[in-house]
């Protein structure tokens, strides 16, 4: 029976992000609701062999109404099992709570960086330091700790930050370890995964390719699948993990929307018809989609009538090869910031929340509990060339996204160009490799400036380039003078419609890396 560390989402937006910690070290995670998890306790232990549960954070209050509480079964279950329980933010206040302890607001959000102070190196905190910096996120903190509690460590605002049940394996962490701010954060999943869990650590990432293949065949047989491939390593990846499975009966269908970076139709026509067997088709639907976009400009509308127009083409299509399923190469950070589960909203990606509630297709996600990173390790295994694995991220809505305001082909055209020449010259620079993404966006503002001893009142482009490890989190990246002075030069030289450049030097969060 396969070793597993159950993590329950209160609705955390770095919640998923705890599961992939655990699959870094070596250790099978799933992620379950906790609804579901106190209902079927035995069902989960008969299906895993359950060596740690954790407790996720999340946006509400222990004393809000609906918040989750901790059932007495449940309580029961780890205690009769010896299941080790750790809890973080949310899960960290509930267990004090449910427990006896005192929590209350600490009348401020502690939010960001934080120093914490160990009191105690045993258990979890094995190994650090006297002090720590942490990751923390929270407006609420325990007060006073449950009776058969210690407290680990303290910040200056929180006077438990960390916590330990005396007889049993049960911690709470008020910050984040799974968020790569919190220094050492991965030896505190080392610490509760092999030292307190007790894991041998035995999992790898071909068990998940090889469960996901067996997974598809079950759900779709012999019929027949659609996937929009984009040439994204995500779609590509859900594309050639489906083909693995069920071969011709998967028709990939790449859509010309117009809205594409420069030449990337053609390269995407070359790749897959040249190095790969899958049975493709190509739709210019151009024309379509600049007709459906006229007049909008608030981007949730952009991406609900995008992804409109690409699920309707899909159902034409499937209409005509008579396929019921759509596959979408759908990863972890699409749905969370698409509100799944308890988390807020924060965009609607056009895969997740903007398909219409008329689809006619079942939705097969085969990467939805992934990260990009782990998306590309998958990619390569599958035998996917480097130019597609390693391909930055790009926004399914297309450069839709990056035009701010109304999507007409003259403005997408100005930020295409301007996107290709940020593309070259950072690679002129050497920095592809170190950055998650670069691209231009095209603002709403027309500012006055000087060009050939004239005066001129043109657009403004703003670069956004961010280094990221998962997408949750992103730093602008310090780009040296030399490079951002060449790009700028040459977007106001060579598109005659812009004369002012600016740099965003905003972090995810408060931002988020697209602007739209």
């Amino acid at each position: 029976m396969i070793e597993c560390i159950l993590v329950l989402d209160f609705g955390g937006q770095y919640c998923h992000l705890i599961a992939r910690r655990i699959r870094e070290l070596a250790v099978y995670s799933e992620i379950v609701q906790p609804s579901v998890m106190f209902e079927d306790l035995e069902g989960y232990g008969k299906k895993y062999n359950i060596k740690g549960i954790i407790l996720s954070g999340g946006p509400y209050s222990v004393y809000e109404n609906g918040s989750q509480r901790l059932s007495n079964n449940f309580m029961r279950y780890i205690v009769e099992h010896k299941i080790p329980l750790l809890g973080i933010c949310y899960g960290h206040q509930l267990i004090a709570y449910c427990d006896g302890g005192k929590v209350k607001s600490i009348g401020k959000k502690e939010y960001g960086i934080t120093k914490i102070f160990v009191k105690k190196h045993n258990g979890i905190l094995k190994g650090l330091n006297k002090e720590e910096k942490v990751w923390m996120s929270h407006s609420d903190t325990v007060m006073e700790m449950p009776e058969d509690y210690e407290i680990l460590a303290h910040t200056d605002n929180s006077p438990v930050a960390a916590f330990k049940h005396k007889e049993r394996e049960i911690y709470g962490l008020q910050f984040h370890p799974e968020v790569i701010h919190t220094e050492s954060g991965m030896k505190i999943f080392r610490n509760f995964i092999y030292d307190i869990c007790k894991c041998k650590g035995n999992w790898r990432m071909e068990d998940f390719i090889d469960g996901s293949i067996k997974e598809i065949k079950k759900k779709i047989g012999d019929k027949k699948a659609i996937i929009a491939l984009s040439g994204g390593v995500d779609s590509s990846t859900a594309a050639i993990l489906v083909y693995r499975a069920i071969g011709k009966n998967l028709i990939a269908v790449f859509i010309d929307t117009g809205l594409m970076r420069k030449n990337e139709p053609e390269s995407i026509k070359r790749i897959f018809t040249k190095e790969f067997d899958l049975n493709l088709r190509f739709i210019d639907a151009k024309n379509r989609f600049f007709k459906a976009l006229k007049g909008i400009e608030d981007p949730e509308e952009k991406r609900r009538v995008i992804g409109e127009i690409f699920i309707r083409i899909f159902e034409e299509i499937a209409g005509d090869v008579n396929a019921d399923f759509l596959i979408q190469g759908t990863i972890y950070p699409d749905r969370i910031e698409s509100g799944i589960k308890s988390a807020f909203t924060i965009k609607t990606h056009h895969n997740v929340g903007g398909l219409p509630t008329t689809l006619g297709l079942k939705i097969i996600e085969p990467l939805r509990d992934l990260y990009k990173d782990e998306v590309r390790i998958i990619a390569k295994k599958l035998g996917l060339p480097d130019e597609i694995a390693y391909r930055h991220p790009f926004p399914g809505p297309g450069l839709a996204i990056r035009v701010i305001g109304e999507v007409t082909p003259e403005s997408v055209e100005i930020v295409r160009e301007a996107d290709a020449i940020v593309k070259e010259e950072i690679k002129n620079s050497g920095l592809e490799n170190e950055l998650w993404q670069f691209f231009a966006v095209l603002l709403p503002i027309k500012t006055v400036g000087v060009q050939g001893d004239i005066r001129t009142y043109r657009n403004t482009i703003a670069l956004r380039i961010v280094q990221s490890v998962d997408g949750m989190t992103a730093n602008f990246a310090r780009i040296p003078y030399d490079t951002l002075e060449r790009i700028s030069t040459r977007i106001t030289n060579e598109i005659p419609y812009v004369n002012r450049v600016v740099y965003d030097i905003t972090h995810k969060p408060p931002a988020t890396i697209e602007w739209e």
